[in-house]
């Protein structure tokens, strides 16, 4: 169980220090980009979200991992640019699935280390 919950720690990890060094960094995205790379951000949370539950089930693979965020966040960008050149708004829809598989995965982690925390609990009270 402690591997585990050190799995959940590095995305959290990473995501401090990725924000601390945004924020200390005098770069910034141009308005004109932002969607783009604000959708991006949220497939590589979602990527990470499911690379985290699969490892908890034991179904983790790098291979499946690394080629999911990539592709995730490429394909949701160019959604995202296709829609505005049709004038069709993608950008929403891929913000609205990846929100919700981003909130499923974390209302699963949760459950399971809920459960996990309970199960210890108990198992401590019998001995």
């Amino acid at each position: 169980m402690g591997t585990q919950r050190w799995l959940v720690l590095i995305p959290v990890l990473g995501g401090i220090v990725g924000f601390s060094l945004g924020s200390l960094s005098n770069y910034t995205i141009p308005p004109s980009y932002a969607p783009y790379f604000s959708l991006a951000a949220l497939a590589g949370l979602d990527a990470i979200c499911g690379g985290v539950r699969s490892g908890i089930e034991g179904k983790f693979h790098t291979d499946i991992f690394l080629t999911g965020f990539f592709i995730n966040a490429i394909l949701a960008g160019v959604l995202a640019y296709a829609g505005d050149r049709i004038g069709v708004d993608l950008f929403l829809a891929a913000v609205v699935v990846m929100g919700w598989r981003v909130f499923t995965n974390l209302s699963l982690l949760r459950r399971y280390f809920l459960t996990q925390s309970q199960l210890a609990r108990t198992a401590a009270k019998e001995n």
